[in-house]
């Protein structure tokens, strides 16, 4: 994986497949696609939560197998970013405009703990460096999106860009099941919860599909937090590849702008303005839920078994450990009042 094409929302669908390019294409019998599609369509279903989605498609991806790999990798992140541009249409802009500039000190201490913190434990841990940095950046801003967006930049090999896409990929579909379960028994309000899985969940998917789970208000708090913390993609990969690129003739690759954040900001704005269209807003922002839902499968079926046997101990055990410090802490400050 040597670029960033369909990344900036942490979604990064098909990392291990995508990581070695040229491969055959996509082929297997007709029973094996139909039982493929008819999950798929499945998880359009209210029943279907978010993390039974996501569990459905790794459970897929491992017993049969994607067969429409490269479409999927294609599409799952115009799909996501679709799903977050319908989530505004069912917002008000000012809680919006309210939560985006809450979460904006936080989020600036976070991101410079989180980088702080990932290169220490790497160094201790002795992981590859190109490796470490990706992980930290996975787990600073938004996940398979930063790493996807950082990794030209620092011109990583691409074991180095799937072990880390891996590694956060684990980790999201953890968070997706606990988070919900942890806030509850911590006795969150669904404002604390939703500022807390913004601050502590990797991709945008798990943040939205988490927060789902708890609540409305906990949704609305924590799309906006974890959206203005994705507009931190372009300034922190422009300032990592002037230090890792120091001395270098050859120039460094510029991020992409993540342009759907807007489309987010248009849809609430118009809801808000337009009284009148918020009925058809809340139709909007139901569809977006159930198209996240399906996408949240899709990302699931990238997974492969190769990526198992990639992941070694140690970029594991500092994702991990990095993730547990980040995670843990902003809870704790949460539940001393120290983050309102």
């Amino acid at each position: 994986m040597t670029s960033a094409r369909g990344a900036h929302l942490g979604a990064s669908p098909e990392p291990f497949r995508r990581a070695a390019p040229g491969g055959p294409p996509d082929s297997s019998s007709a029973p094996v696609r139909l039982a493929f599609v008819a999950v798929a369509l499945a998880t359009f279903a209210p029943a279907v939560s978010p993390g039974v989605a996501l569990m459905l498609g790794i459970a897929v991806a491992l017993a049969i197998g994607n067969p429409f790999a490269r479409m999927t990798g294609r599409v799952v992140a115009p799909m996501l970013q679709l799903s977050v541009v319908g989530l505004g249409a069912g917002m008000n802009l000012s809680e919006v405009a309210r939560a985006g500039a809450h979460g904006f000190a936080y989020t600036v201490v976070g991101i410079t703990l989180t980088v702080a913190i990932g290169m220490m434990l790497g160094a201790v841990i002795r992981t590859r460096r190109d490796t470490s940095l990706l992980v930290t950046v996975g787990t600073a801003i938004c996940g398979g999106s930063a790493i996807a967006a950082v990794a030209p930049v620092i011109r990583a090999k691409s074991d180095e860009v799937s072990v880390a896409l891996a590694t956060v990929f684990f980790l999201n579909a953890i968070a997706l099941f606990i988070f919900p379960w942890i806030g509850h028994h911590a006795g969150l309000s669904q404002v604390q919860f939703g500022v807390w899985s913004a601050l502590a969940i990797h991709d945008t998917s798990s943040v939205v599909g988490a927060a789902m789970q708890y609540g409305a208000r906990a949704l609305e708090v924590a799309t906006t937090i974890k959206l203005t913390r994705a507009l931190w993609i372009v300034p922190v990969t422009l300032a990592i590849g002037a230090v890792w690129n120091r001395g270098k003739s050859e120039p460094a690759t510029r991020a992409k702008r993540p342009w759907f954040i807007l489309g987010f900001l248009a849809a609430a704005a118009v809801v808000t303005w337009i009284p009148g269209l918020k009925p058809a807003g809340h139709v909007v922002f139901a569809g977006a839920q159930r198209v996240l839902v399906v996408t949240l499968f899709l990302i699931g079926s990238g997974l492969s078994r190769d990526a198992l046997r990639m992941v070694g101990k140690r970029p594991l055990v500092q994702g991990f450990l990095l993730w547990i410090a980040m995670g843990s802490g902003t809870l704790a400050a949460i539940l001393l009042g120290w983050i309102g």
